[in-house]
C-alpha cells in the first residue's frame, strides 16, 4: 500500500524543517535509508545459528543484543537496545508490541502487515495459544508460554531452540533454517523445512 499524499507532504515539511535547524544532514537521512533497506531477517537468522553452534557467542548475544548486532556488522546507532530472549524446553517466547509496531528493524527488518494489527497486538497478549495455533504452532500443554513487549525503549528477538536432527549441521545450513516468524516467536524452525524447501 502506497503512503497517502498527504502523510509524505508531512514527512517532507519535517525532514525539511529539521535539515533546516542542523539536526539532521541529507548525509545522515540516506545513510539511515541505506541501513533500512539493508535490513532482513537473514541477519537475525545468522545471530541465532551462531548461537547454536557457539556457547561464547550464545552467551554474548544474550548478555548484550545491541553489542553481538554490531559484532555482525549491523549499525545500532539510534535503534532501542535489543534484548534476547532464549526458549528452553519449558518456556517459549512470542514477541508482540501492544501500543503500535515496535520491531528490531535493524536485524529482522519491516514488520509484516500482521504484526501491526489490532487482532495480533491484543490477541498475542490475551490468548497466546490460540494465536500461535493459527500459524501451526501448537506447544505441549506444559510449556510456558512468556509473552514480550517490544516496546519504543526496548526490543527483542527471540532465540529459539535448536531443532532436533540438525546435529552436524553447518553455521550456514542452521542460518537457512531461520525465518522471521521463528525471530518473533510465531512459529519454530525444524530440520524437516529445509528439506521440504530443497525437494
Amino acid at each position: 500500500m502506497d503512503p497517502r499524499p498527504e502523510n509524505v507532504a508531512l514527512l517532507e515539511k519535517l525532514v525539511a524543517a529539521l535539515k533546516a535547524r542542523g539536526i539532521v544532514t541529507e548525509e545522515e537521512i540516506a545513510l539511515r535509508q541505506s541501513i533500512a533497506e539493508r535490513a532482513n531477517p537473514a541477519t537475525g537468522a545468522r545471530m541465532v545459528a551462531r548461537a547454536w553452534v557457539d556457547p561464547e557467542w550464545r552467551a554474548f548475544l544474550l548478555r548484550d543484543g545491541t553489542a553481538a548486532a554490531e559484532a555482525m556488522g549491523v549499525s545500532m546507532h539510534g535503534n532501542p537496545p535489543l534484548g534476547v530472549l532464549e526458549d528452553t524446553e519449558s518456556v517459549h517466547h512470542l514477541v508482540v508490541c501492544t501500543l503500535c509496531s515496535c520491531y528490531p528493524r535493524a536485524i529482522i527488518g519491516y514488520p509484516p502487515h500482521w504484526y501491526k494489527s489490532a487482532a495480533y497486538r491484543s490477541r498475542a497478549v490475551r490468548e497466546p495459544r490460540a494465536v500461535l495455533a493459527e500459524f501451526g504452532t501448537v506447544l505441549p500443554a506444559g510449556m510456558q508460554v512468556r509473552v514480550v513487549d517490544s516496546t519504543a525503549d526496548y526490543r527483542w528477538m527471540v532465540l529459539p531452540l535448536r531443532p532436533a536432527g540438525t546435529e552436524g549441521w553447518t553455521e550456514e545450513q542452521l542460518t537457512a533454517l531461520v525465518s522471521r516468524d521463528h525471530l518473533v516467536g510465531v512459529s519454530l524452525p525444524n530440520a524437516a523445512q529445509k528439506v521440504s524447501r530443497a525437494a
